[in-house]
């Protein structure tokens, strides 16, 4: 019968959907420091990191805009500033975390950096536990910290230049520790404040994307001021930085599906599973060489989707 034939067939599209949002943004995240590194001229980066954030918010709006009439999910009747003010403490938690992670590199090298900023999974996970009240078992919580190992264990030493011994040398100083605490506590919060007023909307996530990333636009254009970046706003653009200002914003849709739809402990094992497309590409493109650590993170990432998931 036709109808009994619609619903199989409909809840196997949307596992198919789910699955490329998912695939999409391993590949996403895995992908964003090989761009960045292909953006260098002799070394260095040629643009304001804060004119990309800005050119990726204002992106992300102009394709909500367009993808907006394609939402199954009407808005209501009346839509107020009340449906709206929420987001300006979302995106306003955002910029200062773009911002942090700026200052923090001058207190500490990028490798350190790397590797400490992965205890924003821990962050992330106890204030969704705390705020969010979802309750974890011990075996999730395993899993979760099973996660924090394979992020560490990758950024410390999953990659390695032909010749070069693996292992990072941490460089850094207590401020630079402080404001990393202060950046896994924005993070952590950030994601599961947007998480929670997505939920809790009965609004179509399309019109929700608007609001964000309007106050995300206005903040950010703000910061990029305030910080008086000098040359034009469009200097050190190139096909590869146009590249990684479509990726992320199309990641930025991307992320906002799985927290309305499923949650930010999905989000962090996505940016776990991305060290596996981060290690291709770096092997591919510039030569990189696996070590040890990299398969012990990778056993990491799979242990803790058994962990946390059941999975077999």
């Amino acid at each position: 019968m036709p109808g009994a034939a619609a619903g199989p067939a409909t809840r196997l599209l949307r596992r198919a959907l789910w699955a490329l949002t998912l695939l999409l943004s391993v590949a996403i995240y895995g992908s964003h420091a090989p761009l960045l590194a292909l953006c260098k001229v002799d070394g260095a980066i040629p643009f304001s990191s804060a004119a990309v954030v800005v050119l990726v918010e204002l992106t992300k709006l102009l394709l909500s805009l367009l993808l907006l009439p394609l939402s199954r999910q009407p808005p209501p009747p009346h839509v107020s500033w009340r449906h709206a003010a929420p987001f300006a403490l979302s995106a306003l938690l955002y910029a200062a975390n773009n911002n942090l992670v700026v200052h923090m590199q001058l207190f500490m090298d990028p490798s350190t950096f790397q590797v400490l900023s992965n205890l924003k999974v821990l962050s992330t996970a106890l204030l969704y536990s705390l705020l969010l009240r979802r309750r974890l078992s011990s075996r999730q919580w395993l899993g979760l910290g099973l996660l924090l190992a394979a992020g560490l264990s990758y950024s410390w030493g999953g990659l390695r230049g032909p010749g070069r011994a693996s292992g990072t040398q941490l460089h850094v100083t207590l401020p630079g520790l402080l404001l990393l605490s202060v950046y896994c506590l924005v993070s952590g919060l950030s994601a599961v404040y947007t998480e929670a007023i997505l939920k809790a909307q009965a609004l179509p996530l399309g019109l929700q994307n608007l609001f964000l990333y309007s106050f995300g636009v206005l903040l950010n254009l703000l910061g990029y001021f305030w910080q008086g970046a000098e040359g034009g706003f469009l200097q050190g653009f190139s096909p590869w930085l146009l590249l990684v200002v479509l990726s992320q914003a199309l990641n930025g849709l991307l992320m906002s599906v799985v927290m309305k739809h499923s949650s930010n402990i999905t989000r962090l094992f996505v940016i776990s599973c991305s060290i596996l497309a981060n290690a291709l590409l770096s092997v591919a493109l510039f030569s990189l060489q696996l070590t040890p650590l990299f398969f012990v993170a990778v056993a990491c990432v799979g242990l803790a989707m058994h962990l946390y998931y059941g999975l077999p």
